[in-house]
Order: C-alpha cells, then structure tokens, then sequence
C-alpha cells in the first residue's frame, strides 16, 4: 500500500513539472511501451502543449474554408502561400507571443516579432511587411503605459533592426485585457513560386544543419507557459526567461538562408521558434515519414552544463534548421561564413520513423518523430451559452440619454485610446522599404501597402478584430472582423484574397470560453465563405486569463489584397473642395457595443451591430470597381465611433472641412453620429462622377446616399456638429 501510494505520489509530480495529464502519460507509455525518462518527458511535454499542439482548438479549425485556386499552401505549413501573379507567391502568417509580452514586453514583443519573421523565411521568402495587433487594460494606469511603449518600442527595435517596415495593425485600449494583454505580430513574404522551401526531412542521410545563435538556457518551458493562465499581479507572475532577440543576427540569417536557397542547395528548412529544436526536428521528420537523429553534443552552446532536456527545449532565437545532401555542406557552409554566421552539422536523417537524441555515442532519448508532432490526445470540450449573456445583450435605447452637446462628445470619443491616432505607438517605425518592394502607405490609413518593383500591382494588407464585439456575441464579432478587414482593403481598391487568424481566447476548459470560441470560428468561417477569403494560416492562444478571469474573445484577423494598379490607390483623406460626400451603405439605428456607449455611458452592452454579408461584399465591389475606374477621390471605412468619426478623420488627414446634411429623421440623433452600423464606406468624388458612380452602386446593389461636400475649415454635420478642423486635429492628437 505503501508503495503503491509513493508511486501516485511520483507521478502526479511527474504530471505538474511537465504539464501533463494522467491519460496523456499513459499514451506515452503505450507509444514507448515503457516509461519515459525525463529527456522524453521534456519532449511531450513541450509538443503536447496546447499552445504547440493546438489539441482544443484542432476540432474547429476544420471547417474553416482553406482552399482556393490562388492558394499554394493553406494552414499546416510554416506560412500559407498565394499565388499573386507574375511569377511571384506571397507568404502570410500571424503569431501571437501574449504571455511574454506580459511579463518582459519589450523582449516579448521583439521575440514574437523575431519568430513570425522567421516563418515566412523558412518557406524560402523574403520578409517584406510587419503588423502589429495589440490590447492592453486601461490607459490611465501606470503599469499598462509601461506595458505598451515597451512592447510597441520592441516591435521597433526588431522591425528596423531587420530593415523591414511595419505598415499596418491596431492598438486598442479595454479593462478586459488589464492583467493579460495581447501582442500578436504579423508578417508577410516574398518569394519566386519555383524557390518556395516547405519544412520537411527527407532523404535518408541527408545531414542536418543547425545556424544561427548559439543554444542557451533562455526560453526552456516557454511552450508551456504560454499554454497556462497568468497568475499573480504585473511583474510578479512566474515565468521562465524570456528570450531576448538580436535583430542584426536575424537580418543576416535572413540573407544567408534566402541565397541558400536561391542555389537550390538544401531540401527543407524550418526555424526554431516554440518549443526549439524538438518542435523543428519531430515536425519535419513527421512530414517527410522519416526519422531524426541528433548529437546533442554537437550543438553550439552560450552556457556550461546544458543538459539534453535544456537543449531541445531552448527557445533561444535567430537559429534555424536546415536538411541538406551530404555533399551540398562545404558550399552552405561558404554562404553562411560570408554572412558571418555560425552552423554546425548536428545529425542526419534516417528512415526509422524515430526521433534519437545521442551525447556522443550515448542515447539519451529516442521517440517516434509522429507521436511528438502529431500524436496528442485531441481534447473535446462542451460548450455553454454564458449565463450573463442575454443580460449583457439587454439594452433599452428608451433608458440611454442622448448628449446635449454633441460637439464636445465628438472631441471626447476623438480623443479616447481607441479612436485616436496612434502615431506614438508606431513613431519609432522607420518608413523604409524592404528589397523588392515599395512601400506605399504606412500605419494611420485603412490598410499597409506594398508596390511590387517592376509592375504595377500592389498588395494591401490590415489586421482587425473586436474583442468588445466578440463578448457580447461571439457569431457576429467573428463576421465583423473578417468584413471589416474586407473593407479595409476594398477602401485600397484592393480585392481580398486571403486571411491569417490568431485566435486569443481564455481557458478552453470552462464551458462558456469553449462557447465562444466555436461561435467565433463559426462566424469567421460564414464571413470567409461569403466574401471568397480563404484561411491559409494563422495561430491560437488559449488561456488568456489573469487571475481565473477570461479576457474578451479576440479573434485577429490578418488579411491581404491584390491592387493592381497602384496608380489608382485611393487615400482616406478628403482632397479637393466641391467634391461630394457619399455614403455606400446605410445608416441604422445600432449603438451596442460601440465605442460612444463605453466612452460617454460607460456601458459595454447590447448586441454588436448586425451584419448582412450579402449587403457588405455589394458596398465593397461598389467600392473597388469605382476606385478601379477612377472616379473618386478618397475612401474611407465606417467602423469604431461611426460615420462622425470616420467623416471626421478624413477630414483631419486631409486638412479639409465639409458640409454633411443627413436625411435619417427615423434615428436617433446619437445612433445616426455615433453607431457603428456595419457595411458602410465614406467616399469623396468630383459631382461629374456621381453618375458613373450610382452606376457602378446598381450594378451592385448597393445603396448611396448623397451627404454633403467638402469646403470650408469646419466639419459641420446638420444642426448638430460644428467643429474647426484644427480642433478635430488636436483632439484626435491627444
């Protein structure tokens, strides 16, 4: 009895220090047909954690819509790929580095950077663009004003360091996400359709290469822990160390890996991102049906004593993984010593299926590579609708007081983190262009934009979601997201052709959270399947919570577009005086869940505005065909704080008043300024183009009503708003 109770005793300690399950150790031991030693505990532990093996989520990811004739490579690999024409594919991938970025946000904000970029090169493509998605709790306190000019100041230090521009994301402020902020970095690439790597091992003793950093102790556990809540106050949570990047090593890595395999030298390639050398070597031999063996003493280390377990489950950065034949070393090793980095051969690939660790001649560990990176228990979860909803849904417009003064709720909502502009998270980004490219728009307009050298075309790119949306339905904030993004692009002229999601959402395990994240997908999948997007990659983060509370659902949505003529890019900004004002869409009576409720009622209740995807793929073919056929002058998306707001910007960007008289007597006057109706698009045009223009809106279906123009130094909206210009500005400045 004794004994027996020691043995309980053993595992359940074995479980806690590795973050596993009872029945997850008991598969491990069925695969094995024996017990584990730590080294192989280390291996599953990391592998089968949710944040590397998606074993919550993998269920619903499948009814996303994935394919298309333009797609390449759709979710599975380290990017999904399109083809864009021209010769040329274009790679896309967002990842999420939440937990770090809470903790250390400067270097978990550059890591995660760092190891998105990192992505896109292991396809064998160039980097050229980075966004930035971020939440974080309430401005006013101290701690979140640390957290977010260290994580923004982060994404800088690696952007510049890497000379590649960040032209787009969002920043938006909400107490939900007070003890565990969001950092999720987005990255797109470049490459010829006939130079893309894909991560696969083949070729019984090819050797395989690790370059790059030297391995050290930093990030050991990291997988982990990004898999767990967040427990304790701000700096005081547990964590292991967190990675700390180097940029300039990075830009070189890049340069190396990219004329590597521009040579056609290697047969795979892969970094090492979470997770470290075992998630690099088991997913590759997984996919290429072989095995992996590896002299762990061969592996450069920065720090004396590294055990195996240290080793494989490093998350230093800046290293990747390279499969080549034997007799292609001498003339990699030539290109990675021009580019000063370090590489060493640390093994070969076999045919027995098998991960085997070797110290010299020493076994240490040895696993099929197939259980590691495809053999986890999948988790099926029920789901609840979450008691408070219909409470939180509840809202009577007879009960919210209208303003009396609407000029100072305009400057009120202009100025709130959410709305205004957000130069000073993105000021230390340097307006620079990567090779290949041109870089157009930068972030403050409805989308990034990128020229492709030597053509016309241009790809556009955005990232968008609402956790506010998400929380107070779940459906209909996956929707939004995806159209949102949508028109963003469509306002570029752009036609949207594919999307990346990171999918931030609490603990999967409690009913309700496990709720929303099935609605959420479900919403995301309706809207991709009815505006033609495709998913072709993206990312999950579970257990965002802080302290047993869930943040708001957050679903990301990364999404690119084709231009091609960058000739006709079309601005937010009004431009010339006596162009009309137009409405493509109509206006409702929608306030729940909008930024006015929250800013001027501090509410955040309701149900998010209602979307008609039929309706919103019109207003954006309406858009695009008229931005196609050069008949306006600016375009502008309706979204957070309303058609005031939006009227609003494109009058502070254009220097620019206009004159808006709205014929909506059946709404109330708060609903008509500050509602955040869905499907709606503010365009500027010379009067001798509003022909063409209800035209193209027929052809279409899409409603248009006419609102004012632009003149004068004033934004004054019927009897209700008269505001200089220069005062929108300097509220909108903060």
């Amino acid at each position: 009895m004794n004994n027996n109770n020691q043995e309980e005793r053993d595992l359940k300690k074995i479980l806690e220090e590795n973050d596993l399950t009872e029945s997850e150790y008991k598969k491990i031991v069925e695969t094995l047909k024996r017990e584990p030693n730590d080294v192989e505990l280390g291996l599953y532990s990391a592998m089968w954690s949710e944040h590397c093996s998606y074993k919550s989520s993998k269920p619903l990811l499948n009814i996303f819509p994935t394919q298309a004739e333009w797609v390449l490579f759709g979710p599975g690999e380290n990017a999904g790929a399109i083809n864009i024409g021209e010769g040329l594919a274009m790679m896309m991938k967002i990842e999420s580095h939440n937990h770090p970025s809470a903790v250390e946000p400067f270097h978990g904000a550059a890591t995660g950077l760092g190891g998105v970029v990192r992505d896109i090169l292991a396809m064998g493509a160039r980097p050229v663009a980075l966004l930035g998605s971020m939440r974080f709790g309430s401005l006013e306190d101290s701690h979140v004003k640390y957290l977010v000019k260290e994580a923004a100041k982060g994404l800088a230090f690696y952007g510049n360091g890497i000379e590649v521009p960040t032209i787009g994301g969002e920043t938006y402020f909400l107490d939900s996400y007070q003890g565990n902020p969001l950092v999720n970095a987005m990255c797109v690439g470049l490459a010829k359709k006939k130079e893309i790597v894909v991560a696969v091992a083949k070729g019984a003793d090819s050797i395989v290469i690790l370059a790059g950093e030297k391995t050290g102790r930093d990030g050991v556990g990291s997988a982990s822990f990004a898999s767990r809540e967040l427990e304790g106050e701000e700096k005081e949570i547990e964590h292991p160390s967190i990675p700390q990047g180097n940029p300039f090593l990075e830009k070189k890595l890049i340069e190396a890996c990219l004329e590597i395999v521009k040579r056609g030298l290697i047969l795979g390639m892969q970094d090492l991102g979470a997770a470290g050398l075992v998630s690099s070597t088991c997913e590759m031999a997984s996919k290429g049906n072989c095995g992996i063996e590896l002299d762990l003493s061969l592996v450069p280390q920065k720090e004396k004593n590294m055990t195996p377990r240290e080793i494989m489950l490093s998350e230093t950065q800046e290293r990747m993984l390279l499969i080549a034949k034997k007799d292609k070393e001498d003339e990699i090793g030539k290109i990675f010593n021009k580019w000063g980095i370090e590489y060493t051969v640390i093994g070969k690939v076999t045919s027995d299926g098998l991960l085997r660790l070797k110290e010299g001649e020493r076994i240490v560990g040895e696993v099929p590579a197939k259980s590691l990176a495809e053999g986890v228990p999948i988790r099926y979860y029920q789901s609840r609708i979450p008691a408070k909803l219909k409470e939180i849904q509840e809202l009577n417009l007879e009960n919210i007081s209208q303003p009396e003064d609407y000029n100072q709720v305009l400057l009120k909502i202009l100025a709130s983190p959410n709305i205004c502009s957000k130069e000073w998270v993105f000021k230390d980004h340097k307006k620079i262009s990567a090779e290949g490219t041109e870089a157009i728009l930068f972030p403050g307009d409805d989308a990034g934009v990128l020229k492709i050298n030597g053509s016309k075309r241009g790809i556009a790119f955005t990232t968008d979601g609402n956790g506010r949306y998400c929380y107070l339905d779940p459906f209909v904030g996956g929707e939004i997201a995806v159209a949102e993004a949508a028109r963003n692009l469509s306002c570029k002229g752009a036609l949207p052709m594919a999307v990346t999601d990171n999918l931030n959402f609490g603990n999967p395990e409690k009913e309700e959270v496990f709720w929303q994240l099935e609605e959420s997908v479900k919403g995301i999948s309706e809207a991709c399947e009815a505006l033609g997007v495709p998913v072709i990659s993206g990312n999950v983060s579970l257990n965002n919570e802080s302290n047993g509370e869930a943040i708001y659902p957050t679903p990301i949505i990364g999404m690119a577009g084709i231009i091609e003529d960058c000739n006709q890019l079309c601005p937010m900004s009004f431009k010339n005086d006596s162009d009309l004002i137009v409405l493509i869409g109509e206006n409702k009576e929608e306030i729940g869940g909008s930024e006015y409720l929250k800013v001027f009622h501090n509410m955040e209740k309701g149900l998010p505005p209602q979307i008609d995807l039929n309706l919103e793929k019109s207003v954006q073919d309406a858009c695009r065909e008229s931005i196609q056929a050069g008949i306006i002058s600016s375009a502008h998306d309706c979204s957070d704080g309303g058609l005031a707001i939006a009227l609003a910007e494109c009058c502070i960007t254009g220097e620019k008043g206009a004159k808006v008289e709205i014929n909506n007597t059946n709404i109330r006057n708060d609903a008509l300024l500050f509602g955040e109706t869905q499907s709606r698009i503010v365009v500027s045009l010379p009067e001798r183009n509003l022909d063409s223009l209800k035209e193209i809106a027929n052809k279409f279906e899409a409603p248009i009503q006419i609102l004012g123009k632009v003149e004068g130094n004033s934004l004054k909206i019927n009897n209700l708003i008269d505001i200089e210009v220069v005062q929108l500005k300097k509220a909108w400045k903060r």
